[in-house]
């Protein structure tokens, strides 16, 4: 069996354990208090940063633009002298605007592109004339003939096919001069003659003429020579191939008259750029720069980016430091408050382990603030219109009940609630509205503390949630209505589903984080421990299969044990669920325990050295069962703590009586390992382990039966001082007899009698045969004084010898 229960063991409980080991592995060599406060800096420094972090902008800032409706009044913290670059630059980019583009004007376009032809014109010609000669001389003579003007080789042999006549040659010239003269642009240059240009004539550079939107007066360099081409069909003489040859020749000697000067525009801007002076500001302490609703205009604008550069810069280190300081105080405040804060039935934690569970989950919180404030920053920001564009309503989804409704599930309701109201004062740090915000947040978590029951479904952090909602989205519309917002439908709707947001995603962030936290720090609350109450689980399951007696015992021992941990105050679940588990090392060996026998008793034919062997066994074999199959360490405390460090009387008295003279015995081999019961469910258990079993005893139990055996069974546990090490007190003690008591009458309450039945004389105990059902298993007792009870408060049926009990039934059977 132990190796199906290894199977059982979670892969979480071993993380759990590599997680917490591969964490304290580094500290173990510092001391306990070493420990706490360095984790406590750690603790207090991550929280700053979360909340201060130099390398994003700091939350509550407000963003503005201009045209916007200051949402707070803005005042200077202190003299600011501030020199604006951001609106220094725009003014400068403002002045380059005013400079229009330079142009260079070349009036001898014309001249040049006539010039050019000519000249190509007038060498083709003396070549030619020239290979006339040469031809005339020698007929084998070959001249070359090269045209040295555009076109190529191509349009030289057109020119040198025939002789041109000087109309001819003038009308192409006269083309070439009206299509080279005037403004001509270059088509890439047309992005700068949109508006207003300055034209500057190179041959006088003193002189210059504006001109407005000259494209529309202007002749594009294409058009040009488009235009040049027409001209040339115009001359009826030339054929089609001279008439492209010229073109060819003529089009690249048109050039731009207008050429976009960059180099000189640049220039010029950059002499005005430099005129500008810096844009500077000057602020005095306290000075208001705009009330609440007024517009945000370029002043008040460059006024905000003042005082932005100087908390982001001159004094960030003093904030740094100072909230530092801040965060501190609050958290030894809190740490003062969980170590006074008294006993937490719920909760199974030392003051340090409590700490570090309120650390975590505020680390958490803050992280979420710091996020869910950017996100609704951002959110607001790609938005133009009202109401989108408010950063302050999308912070109305933002989880604030998280903390405090986890802590809720995990623990009790104070610190739940301290945790929330806690969370509600780091967020009015980072909110654009501090104290609007931890209202917010401190109704929120309220709401999460009070709202609900105790945690016994997952459901209830759904329910959780859908309060959580509801109330925020009532506490937005009054915050709305406080701050004298109107009553816009689109604004109210907006801040209701932010507020019904704000409770689902509440519900869905504590939903991942409490299992995560129960299994990370070994809390165990309600819905855990029902859990582990399953039936079917394998454990349960073979310990009602082998020691059917024990498993009713356990059920038994477990409603006693809840009863009287509810009027005391105590866990009654934990202690319920304890029971369950509290003899799973019996199912090793059932026949050897009285509730599993059926007539025969082992114990009769072995030496009670080996008895009480076995009987102790079942403690030590119940805890390694039980850290196997990974239940919790609060479950596995039972299982030691329920026997203390009791002794097997009777085992050891019947060991001494059959002793030789020679033969010594230690008293250790028949005591419990312990250790004692170290909390109030502990307790409760021995003392109710020890009454069911006696109660199940009786032949009569009668309620003064009853209330004999209780009594005598407390009294023999405190004379043992069993309870010396938990926090039981008398009160409770006398409170937990009378519930013993009024729980063992109301399972084992007088029977009808039936005809025939004759009950046995007093103080006989009756072997109940093997053919009945495990309800009657054991020995029967109708005097209570004779049912075994140890001076430790245990009951030793095992130790009875019943292996002569047959033959004394049958015979008084037959009297």
């Amino acid at each position: 069996m132990s190796k199906r229960i290894q199977d059982l063991t979670t892969p979480v409980t071993r993380w759990r354990k590599a997680v917490w080991g591969g964490i304290s592995r580094p500290f173990e060599r510092l001391s306990e208090a070493q420990r706490f406060w360095i984790g406590f800096a750690t603790l207090c420094l991550v929280t700053t940063l979360l909340i201060n972090n130099p390398i994003w902008r700091n939350s509550g800032e407000q963003i503005y633009k201009e045209g916007d409706i200051a949402r707070e009044s803005i005042i200077s913290p202190s003299d600011i002298y501030f020199v604006d670059e951001e609106e220094s630059e725009r003014i400068r980019q403002s002045a380059k605007e005013t400079v229009a583009p330079i142009f260079a004007f070349e009036p001898k376009r014309a001249d040049e592109a006539v010039q050019n032809f000519r000249s190509a014109w007038e060498n083709l010609q003396r070549k030619t004339e020239s290979g006339t000669n040469v031809n005339k001389a020698n007929s084998n003579a070959k001249v070359e003939m090269t045209w040295t003007g555009a076109g190529g080789d191509e349009a030289g042999k057109i020119f040198a096919a025939r002789r041109f006549s000087p109309n001819e040659l003038d009308a192409v010239t006269r083309i070439v001069r009206e299509n080279a003269g005037g403004d001509i642009f270059g088509d890439q240059d047309r992005q700068f003659l949109e508006g207003e240009i300055s034209i500057v004539d190179r041959q006088r550079p003193t002189d210059s003429r504006q001109a407005q939107n000259p494209a529309m007066s202007m002749t594009p360099l294409s058009e040009a020579r488009k235009a040049l081409n027409e001209g040339l069909t115009q001359i009826r003489s030339l054929s089609e191939k001279e008439v492209a040859a010229f073109g060819a020749a003529l089009a690249p000697l048109i050039q731009p008259s207008i050429v976009y000067d960059a180099a000189a525009t640049e220039n010029a801007r950059k002499v005005v750029a430099d005129s500008v002076q810096p844009v500077t500001i000057s602020l005095k302490r306290s000075q208001k720069i705009a009330d609440e609703g007024n517009i945000i205009t370029t002043q008040v604008l460059s006024q905000i980016s003042a005082i932005r550069n100087y908390s982001s810069s001159t004094r960030q280190l003093n904030r740094f430091f100072g909230l530092l300081m801040l965060i501190s105080a609050l958290f030894w405040a809190a740490w003062k408050f969980i170590e006074h804060r008294g006993i937490v039935a719920r909760l199974a934690l030392s003051e340090q382990k409590t700490f570090a569970l309120f650390g975590f989950i505020v680390l958490i919180q803050t992280a979420l603030l710091a996020v869910f404030f950017r996100l609704a920053d951002f959110t607001a920001a790609q938005n133009v219109k009202a109401p989108l564009s408010d950063p302050t309503l999308w912070a109305f989804a933002i989880p604030f009940a998280f903390g405090s409704l986890l802590m809720n599930l995990l623990a009790d309701r104070r610190t739940a609630l301290f945790t929330g109201i806690f969370c509600a004062l780091l967020a009015g740090f980072l909110a654009p509205r501090g104290l609007e915000f931890a209202i917010y947040a401190t109704i929120a978590s309220s709401v999460s503390v009070y709202g609900i029951g105790r945690y016994r479904s997952r459901q209830t952090v759904t329910i959780a949630g859908i309060l959580v909602g509801l109330s925020s989205a009532c506490v937005a519309v009054a915050l709305i209505a406080y701050t004298q917002q109107p009553f816009i439908l689109n604004t109210l709707s907006l801040a209701i589903a932010c507020g019904l947001a704000s409770g689902i995603i509440t519900a869905a962030v504590t939903a991942v984080f409490l299992p995560l936290c129960e299994t990370l720090f070994g809390i165990l609350t309600d819905v855990k421990l029902l859990e582990l109450s399953n039936a079917d689980l394998p454990v349960l399951g073979q310990l009602a299969m082998r020691a059917p007696g024990t498993n009713q015992h356990s059920h038994a021992v477990g409603q006693l044990a809840e009863e009287a941990c509810r009027v005391v105050g105590a866990n009654g679940l934990l202690a319920r669920i304890g029971a369950l588990y509290h003899d799973i090392g019996k199912s090793a060996a059932p026949e050897h325990f009285v509730e599993n026998q059926m007539g025969k008793n082992p114990h009769d034919h072995l030496k009670p050295v080996q008895s009480a062997k076995i009987i102790i066994s079942h403690v030590t074999y119940g805890i390694k069962l039980g850290k196997e199959m990974g239940l919790p360490q609060r479950i596995i405390d039972f299982i030691p703590q329920h026997h203390g460090t009791r002794t097997l009387h009777y085992f050891l008295k019947k060991a001494q009586a059959e002793a030789r003279p020679d033969e010594e015995f230690v008293e250790n081999d028949f005591r419990y390992p312990g250790p004692k019961p170290q909390f109030r469910e502990a307790a409760i258990m021995m003392i109710a382990d020890s009454c069911e079993a006696a109660a199940r005893s009786l032949s009569e139990p009668t309620p003064e039966n009853i209330r004999f055996i209780v009594t005598k069974i407390i009294d023999a546990i405190l004379s043992d001082d069993q309870l010396d090490e938990c926090d039981l007190t008398l009160r409770e003690l006398t409170q937990i007899r009378e519930a013993m008591i009024r729980s063992l009458v109301a399972i084992y309450h007088s029977r009808v009698d039936y005809p025939g039945y004759v009950p046995p004389p007093s103080g006989q105990r009756i072997l109940i045969p093997a053919d009945l059902d495990s309800e009657e298993r054991g020995l029967k007792y109708s005097d209570p004084a004779d049912i075994p009870i140890s001076p430790g408060g245990e009951i030793e049926d095992e130790a009875i010898d019943r292996s002569h009990e047959p033959e004394k039934a049958e015979a008084k059977t037959a009297e």
